[in-house]
């Protein structure tokens, strides 16, 4: 079973890469936030209790993500792979994966880090504040606070999965073509 980890900033194309991995690769996409509106729209155990620590503000803890996505699992075992996105972000979230993974027989495959300099990221980001219209990308200071909260809290993954020999960093940088080329590249010498 192959099984993604894909990292990178924000702007750094994650969404725009996973589309092109999950049809070349049939592969299932675990997106942390899809998987929570799907579970809470389901009404699900995990959605209702997801919904109430979302609705008082809160985040949802690691354990009820973690369940969710032990059901997505359940529900796609004669799936080739999965590729997460959004997640793991923090050191306890990615042992919890790895434990999870361990109960299923399998594990994370690699872990795809796009690489991408910040100016680009700053620019992608604008680009993208004017054609999608989110405003957490139309305010240069906000996705300034956006990158530095992953340069602090989501880049040491890269460490945890660099002491299991599963990190693949990627040139981020170059068309979606040339980026998906490097992807492509990294899964085929696993």
């Amino acid at each position: 079973m192959l099984n993604l980890v894909l990292f990178g900033p924000p702007g750094a194309g994650k969404g725009t890469q996973a589309e092109f991995l999950i049809k070349d690769f049939d592969l299932n996409h675990i997106s942390t936030g899809d998987l929570l509106r799907s579970e809470i729209a389901a009404e699900t155990e995990l959605g209702l209790k997801a919904k109430a620590f979302m609705d008082n503000g809160d985040l949802v803890p690691d354990e009820v993500v973690i369940g969710m996505i032990g059901s997505k699992l359940e529900s796609n075992e004669a799936s080739k792979g999965f590729i997460f996105d959004g997640f793991p972000r923090t050191v306890a979230q990615a042992e919890a994966l790895d434990q999870l993974l361990t109960e299923h027989g399998t594990a994370v495959s690699a872990m795809l880090s796009l690489e991408v300099e910040k100016e680009e990221l700053m620019k992608r980001l604008l680009n993208r504040g004017l054609t999608s219209g989110r405003s957490d990308d139309q305010d240069s200071s906000i996705i300034e606070n956006r990158i530095n909260n992953y340069n602090e809290k989501t880049a040491p993954l890269k460490d945890f999965y660099g002491a299991q020999s599963k990190l693949s960093p990627i040139e981020g940088q170059g068309s979606i073509e040339e980026i998906a080329s490097r992807l492509t590249a990294a899964i085929k010498s696993l």
